[in-house]
């Protein structure tokens, strides 16, 4: 009987290990951008068509590949970064497995340009499929040039799977964004149809967070410093009032390298203990240098995830370094009743000697003066003294007033019967009244029993449908602003802005300018404040991050319900009696007065029959 156990062709093991590191558009991009690092470039371009659906490049200056190299690094397990096993703890570059480029070009049409300075000639090859269909010598410039396009075009269903372009763009930033920020003396440049979107010149740390993430960014961040045996922190924290509701501005980089860690999050969130409000983050860019012996990072394909040695150690250290500098910038309050802030001494002043200080003496001051003695004025040599005046009776004052009498003769009064009759008996029935309970429920007598009112899903309720109508039909009204407020978002906020930017004009919103990371608006809708537009279109964005859908009813229909979410009244929030009749009348006027805009129950009715089963 032969054997059933049969060796896989070469082909079908690149299919089936590209599952792993070809997940989308986003991990060709990170596989070649972290090659071109270490390959020891200057300058890396990125370009991107559709997302990274049709087209992906990238263009570096690094040291280039033979002919031998270049045939081989499409091969599974060929690397140049390790030799040994031995080598893996102590990683000093961003790959070391041997599966990208063989995972890329099964399932894509894979074109490589690459020329070693020393070479008169470049190497030119083309491969779709794991299959080499050309190869030749050609003129090439110092660097390689990795050109994928038509990915997944031989499994279809991972094709189907691939969210909008807009969602995969947005991972493409994010995986561009960490190698950047990684490197910040490598200077990078990112295109995506036909339109620049980074161009990152070679700069320090602070400047690349601030290239990245717009000029604002830069009066955010306090630094953090700290160097110890295991540990070595440089970076900076972001101040509490700038959190926000998502984890964007997130970064920790071990040894150059992004990695999460939902154990050191912990003790960054730990430092910020008391200062942040709730649901909101803080931004944080921070670099960790370890000895590579103490972290293993080959757990997954990815290399995002990774083990220390001694976790509890670098927990105890992150978290009190962040805090650290928390206090030290007068960021984080010190619970100290009897201590004079006045009297705190800045750490820079430790090492500085003390200067005696000077005394100043006024020795024309008099401390027995009295202000009856006599004054000389200047410019005059006559004294003058101070003489007080008898002020005279106050009776004196209405003196010789001419005294005028005059008798009533008649004088009308209303009476009772005639002020009666302005209040008919209609009018003085007992009304319904409206009732806050809690501050968050609305109670209202009916005839049948007990009307009781979620307040905040209400009002969500009445403004979707107002959102909802005023993006339709594009009659929304809109209040100019005397001053326009200048915003600041990252570049990738920024183009979701771009992306709804009819809808929230629909909405009420009037843009004067939207540039790379800036937003001038000069109109809001009547139902938005210029003091909260900054966090409602935050709160927007993060909501519509994960799921930004195709067609345009469906993304008028989730701006509308965010929208509807962020501007409506918070449970907790005291309504008056025209508040709250405007609330209740605004409900039962709606299409949908029973649910919210998120299919949540909006009231309920408590009968006499119910209330007498309780008694």
């Amino acid at each position: 009987m032969s054997g059933i156990i049969q060796l896989l062709p070469d082909h079908v093991a690149n299919q089936i290990a590209a599952g792993e590191v070809v997940q989308r558009p986003a991990s060709v991009v990170k596989e070649l951008i972290e090659n071109a690092v270490d390959a020891k470039a200057t300058e890396i371009k990125l370009i991107v068509k559709d997302a990274g659906k049709t087209l992906i490049q990238v263009i570096d200056n690094g040291l280039g590949m033979n002919v031998t190299d270049a045939r081989l690094c499409f091969e599974r397990h060929a690397t140049s970064k390790i030799r040994h096993a031995e080598d893996l703890f102590a990683l000093h570059t961003k790959g070391f497995r041997g599966e990208a480029l063989a995972s890329i070009a099964a399932v894509a049409h894979v074109e490589l340009k690459t020329k070693q300075d020393q070479e008169e000639l470049g190497i030119h090859i083309i491969i779709e499929g794991s299959k080499v269909i050309t190869q030749d010598v050609a003129v090439l410039p110092k660097g390689t040039s990795f050109l994928v396009k038509n990915l997944f075009f031989n499994i279809p269903a991972r094709r189907n799977f691939l969210k909008s372009d807009n969602i995969e763009l947005k991972h493409i930033i994010d995986e561009f964004e960490r190698v950047a920020l990684a490197h910040p003396t490598i200077s990078f440049t990112m295109i995506s149809n036909g339109s620049e979107v980074f161009n990152l010149p070679s700069s320090n740390y602070r400047q690349r967070i601030v290239n990245i993430f717009g000029g604002k960014t830069n009066e955010k961040l306090v630094p953090v410093t700290e160097e110890t045996e295991i540990l070595k922190i440089t970076g900076f924290v972001g101040k509490p009032e700038f959190a926000k509701k998502n984890r964007s501005e997130q970064f920790f980089l071990v040894n150059n390298r992004y990695i999460r860690s939902p154990f050191l999050h912990h003790a960054i969130m730990n430092a910020y203990d008391g200062l942040l409000r709730d649901n909101n983050q803080p931004s944080y860019f921070l670099f960790l240098e370890v000895p590579p012996h103490t972290i293993d990072i080959n757990i997954h394909p990815t290399k995002t995830e990774v083990k220390f040695d001694d976790e509890q150690a670098l927990y105890a250290i992150l978290r009190a370094t962040v805090k650290h500098s928390l206090g030290m910038f007068n960021v984080a309050p010190i619970l100290d009743f009897e201590r004079d802030a006045n009297l705190d001494v800045p750490y820079d002043y430790k090492d500085k000697t003390l200067d005696t200080p000077t005394i100043q003496v006024d020795r024309s001051f008099n401390p027995f003066e009295t202000e009856n003695e006599t004054k000389k004025y200047s410019g005059s040599s006559v004294s003058y003294a101070k003489h007080t005046q008898a002020q005279p009776h106050w009776e004196s004052l209405y003196t010789n007033l001419k005294q005028d009498t005059f008798e009533v003769t008649a004088t009308n009064f209303e009476t009772d019967l005639v002020a009666s009759t302005l209040f008919d008996d209609k009018s003085t029935e007992s009304q319904t009244l409206l009732y806050q309970l809690n501050r968050k429920y609305i109670i209202n007598s009916i005839k049948s029993g007990l009307l009781v009112i979620h307040q905040s899903r209400a009002h969500q309720r009445i403004l979707y449908e107002q959102f909802l109508t005023n993006i339709t039909i594009h009659q929304a009204s809109s209040q100019q602003l005397l001053f326009p407020l200048e915003l600041q978002f990252s570049r990738e906020e920024m183009m979701y802005l771009k992306e709804i930017q009819p809808n929230l004009e629909g909405i009420g919103f009037a843009f004067e300018k939207m540039g790379f990371d800036e937003l001038v608006i000069s109109g809001l809708p009547a139902q938005i404040s210029d003091t909260t537009v900054t966090e409602i279109l935050h709160d927007l964005i993060y909501n519509l991050q994960e799921n930004l859908p195709e067609d345009s009813f469906s993304l008028s229909d989730s701006i509308s319900k965010f929208m509807a979410k962020s501007v409506a009244i918070k449970s907790g929030k005291y309504l008056n009696t025209i508040e709250l009749e405007n609330i209740v009348n605004g409900l039962f006027a709606c299409k949908e007065p029973n649910v919210s805009p998120f299919n949540k129950p909006i009231f309920i009715t408590l009968t006499t029959e119910d209330l007498d089963k309780r008694f």
